[in-house]
């Protein structure tokens, strides 16, 4: 079955094709006879209903320098599509959100992946406290005197902003460290939102383990380990990536999570382990599935697709 699929991404011109996830998903869709056409989120638009975007055909290859050729531009109909991947990375800001308010008009008759509607409704940091016992203790507000009694309680704690991504304003802060107050001022600063207080957790400098699960089903694990003196293990933040494999507690987090993500139609979905703890649930644009197949530990692009042809067959 030849499907056609659309991509919404950040520009293709800029994506690591050794790294980028998103290049193995569609250079794996280029492998089964698919078709491929993508566009950036700012090309799509709402019109009497209809969800239209001006995007270019693509065809790839794995050449550094030289990986894609492209048509011209041109406006279509999503509709048209048999799936569309939302594959742009965060921050999840408003404009995020009204990307998945288009997408909704869609899905399911396109399949998009993720669910449109569901993205928007578990957000990566705040999904994870719906399944009590699987994260750190963890503290989200905007009250910085709730903040203070939080470390004052738990120690060394890490302060990332809520709906940030890919390891960017993550800050460790030492229990006696006097800079908490300019750190909170820092992020009122950038906007309204919540910050996220969580208790370090020691075990982070052997890694943060990222697990990528299709249809709620774990595929396989990397490890992301640190940079010296770092406590951001993120790939984009200089984290080096190795071979791991799935601990029983990693398993009992992936059964815990797994039926509501299938339920709720998070089909490519990333998880971060540190040590007992999850501490993220990524459902917008989940990394690693590069490294997860040269280190031998599944293909999660080919499952992703196996599922997505399945459902198109039915």
């Amino acid at each position: 079955m030849a499907l056609k699929v659309a991509v919404q991404m950040d520009p293709v011109e800029g994506i690591n094709i050794n790294s980028d996830t998103t290049f193995l998903m569609m250079e794996t869709a280029q492998e089964r006879g698919h078709s491929l056409w993508v566009y950036t989120p700012d090309r799509i638009s709402l019109e009497n209903g209809k969800v239209i975007a001006r995007g270019r055909r693509l065809s790839l290859r794995r050449e550094l320098g030289n990986h894609f050729a492209a048509g011209d531009m041109e406006a279509r109909e999503l509709s048209e599509f048999d799936v569309v991947l939302m594959r742009q990375d965060p921050p999840f800001d408003m404009a995020y959100i009204t990307a998945t308010h288009f997408l909704e008009h869609i899905h399911p008759k396109t399949l998009v992946v993720n669910d449109p509607a569901e993205v928007r409704n578990a957000p990566e940091k705040l999904f994870v406290t719906s399944f009590p016992g699987v994260q750190p203790p963890t503290l989200i507000t905007e009250d910085a005197e709730a903040i203070y009694d939080f470390r004052a309680r738990h120690g060394d704690i890490v302060l990332k902003p809520l709906y940030g991504g890919g390891g960017s304003g993550v800050v460790k802060l030492a229990k006696d460290d006097p800079n908490l107050d300019a750190l909170l001022e820092l992020h009122a600063m950038i906007g309204r939102e919540a910050v996220i207080a969580q208790k370090f957790i020691p075990a982070v400098t052997k890694g943060d383990k990222r697990i990528i699960l299709v249809d709620g089903e774990p595929v396989g694990a990397i490890n992301r380990v640190p940079a010296s003196g770092q406590v951001r293990s993120n790939l984009a933040r200089g984290g080096r990536a190795e071979a791991v494999e799935l601990t029983a507690r990693d398993q009992e987090l992936c059964r815990i999570i797994g039926p509501q993500l299938k339920a709720r139609g998070l089909l490519f979905v990333g998880i971060d382990v540190i040590g007992d703890y999850m501490t993220e649930i990524n459902v917008t644009s989940p990394t690693g599935a590069q490294q997860l197949k040269r280190f031998g530990g599944g293909d999660a692009a080919a499952a992703m697709w196996d599922r997505i042809e399945a459902i198109r067959a039915a």
